[in-house]
């Protein structure tokens, strides 16, 4: 009898990994910058489709990510077409843009409590802004993502209402947006309402694709992803190890680990010769940051089951 290896998740979707963005704004200690540009090529030559890679926040508030534009500046153009910053306004797009970036997030958060906090400003103010960012992108020949931070609970304010997400998505100062990137900041979703947000996209997101991002902190970063794919999310988050979280956002914990989401989703690139250099990649930026392992299939890849291909025997 033939054993077949499972098939890939279906429906499927890409991920991206966040490590060197949402990975490390709660890390004590910085990550030289050349070691992130060599953490990007490598994630690059291993097949990782898409990487989020700094932010423009102010570097007083986020010093890990001080050297965005140092690190945007180390890349080719070619590089760069599969690497996203992490912007706020008009202003952050314009920077990263003459640094070379093409690839914008611009965040804003369903609640105005962590809009506040985390960018200084109301959601309306943050909306309002949008079409000068997505104008200066354009003119670049980049592309912008709108990205809607608690979008399923607010630290500060709770549950939030699904229709306030579903109204900015349908807002006309949203649609020159390429993609809508949904967030479970804190991590408190469930996978019935990771599904009904993402099935009320569908009648006003458009062309634009749909982007699920989500938190482990309640143990429920696999199953929220693989319910938004199944919802019809078609490109999903995960940081190497499971690290990462947000600084303006209390009970925020790190991300899904990438490991955990390529080994569900079995996408065709991913070998386990690939899985263990992702591994290796992850367990040598966790030594340099003194950060702890998250991920429970890196964890298997280092158990004692060698009988199983997915276990690092060497």
């Amino acid at each position: 009898m033939i054993v077949r290896e499972p098939r890939a998740y279906t429906p499927r979707a890409e991920l991206r990994d966040v490590t060197l963005r949402d990975g490390l704004q709660l890390t004590a200690k910085t990550l030289p910058t050349e070691l992130k540009v060599e953490v990007i090529r490598e994630l690059l030559r291993i097949g990782v489709p898409a990487l989020e890679i700094g932010s423009m926040a102010r570097a007083d508030l986020v010093p890990t990510l001080a050297d965005t534009l140092d690190v945007v500046a180390a890349l080719t153009p070619e590089e760069l077409e599969r690497c996203w910053i992490w912007v706020a306004t008009p202003r952050h797009v314009e920077k990263a843009a003459a640094a070379g970036a093409r690839k914008f997030q611009y965040c804003l958060s369903a609640s105005d409590s962590h809009n506040l906090a985390n960018v200084g400003r109301d959601t309306e103010t943050s909306v309002a802004a949008l079409p000068d960012a997505i104008r200066i992108a354009a003119d670049a020949g980049g592309a912008v993502q709108l990205c809607i931070a608690t979008a399923f609970t607010c630290p500060f304010e709770g549950l939030m209402d699904p229709r306030r997400v579903w109204g900015i998505v349908a807002d006309p100062r949203t649609t020159g947006t390429v993609d809508v990137v949904v967030c479970d900041t804190i991590g408190q979703a469930v996978p019935t309402q990771v599904s009904e947000l993402i099935h009320g996209l569908h009648p006003v997101i458009g062309e634009r694709r749909i982007v699920f991002h989500g938190h482990d902190t309640w143990g429920l970063g696999v199953a929220n992803t693989l319910a938004a794919i199944d919802a019809g999310a078609t490109m999903v988050d995960g940081s190497l190890g499971g690290l990462g979280g947000c600084p303006f956002a209390p009970g925020a914990s790190g991300n899904t680990s990438s490991e955990d989401l390529l080994f569900a989703l079995r996408p065709d690139w991913l070998t386990p010769a690939a899985f263990e250099s992702l591994v290796r990649l992850s367990e040598k930026i966790l030594a340099e940051l003194g950060e702890p392992n998250r991920s429970k299939a890196a964890q298997g890849a280092r158990s004692k089951a060698t009988a199983f291909p997915w276990v690092i025997t060497t």
